[in-house]
């Protein structure tokens, strides 16, 4: 089969991640399930995870900023019974990481979707998750830091971790890069082969950065 890339559209998303993340879960043959997704904003805006609600899904959304929580409040009414919210800030360590937020919810330790987009310590956050493995992982990461470089995000000096560093990341946990639309497309090592991607994504990952993901339009 072909490279996801090719996959790309929005509906909700920003840079192509809907139409991927729709390819992959047909090729899982995942026809529905649970996601988590944060910031979540309002569960719309830019949202990765949306369209999943719309078609069914349950999950859970994450937004530390009070007047976007309200929003999220807001759109998630029509959708009660489907979706948990928390009115919380994601962090590495302490009482707020992902782990203990999301053992206060419903939501089995085997999903489907886990979402992280916080245009900081997104890397961090990821590491630190211990006791739970969804199947296919979306992380920002900031994709103006070439590939091969090792950065991992340390505050305002250094913003954002890199492809590179994320990647590897990946690798430790038990996952395999798939995509890169701006934000990294990781799928659990076990379900990689029924992907039937190009040799090439697999033995070069290197290959997937794509240098032009800002400039394209969905």
């Amino acid at each position: 089969m072909s490279s996801l890339n090719s996959y790309r559209k929005n509906v909700y998303s920003q840079n192509g991640e809907d139409g991927v993340l729709e390819e992959i879960l047909r090729r899982l043959e995942i026809r529905s399930g649970s996601f988590v997704e944060f910031g979540a904003w309002d569960g719309k805006h830019l949202s990765n995870t949306f369209n999943l609600l719309e078609q069914g899904w349950r999950g859970v959304y994450i937004e530390g900023d009070k007047d976007k929580f309200q929003d999220l409040v807001r759109n998630m009414k029509q959708f009660s019974g489907h979706v948990e919210l928390i009115d919380a800030y994601v962090e590495p360590r302490g009482t707020h990481t992902l782990d203990n937020l999301l053992a206060s919810t419903s939501i089995h330790t085997e999903f489907e979707v886990l979402s992280i987009d916080i245009d900081s310590c997104d890397w961090q956050i990821w590491e630190s998750l211990q006791n739970y493995n969804p199947t296919v992982v979306i992380i920002e990461i900031e994709s103006s830091i070439p590939v091969g470089i090792y950065q991992t995000h340390r505050g305002k000096e250094v913003r954002g971790s890199s492809f590179t560093s994320t990647v590897d990341l990946g690798l430790k946990k038990g996952y395999t890069v798939v995509c890169h639309t701006g934000n990294l497309f990781f799928v659990k090592n076990g379900f990689v082969p029924r992907l039937e991607l190009p040799e090439i994504d697999i033995l070069f990952p290197e290959t997937l950065f794509d240098y032009n993901w800002k400039r394209l339009s969905y």
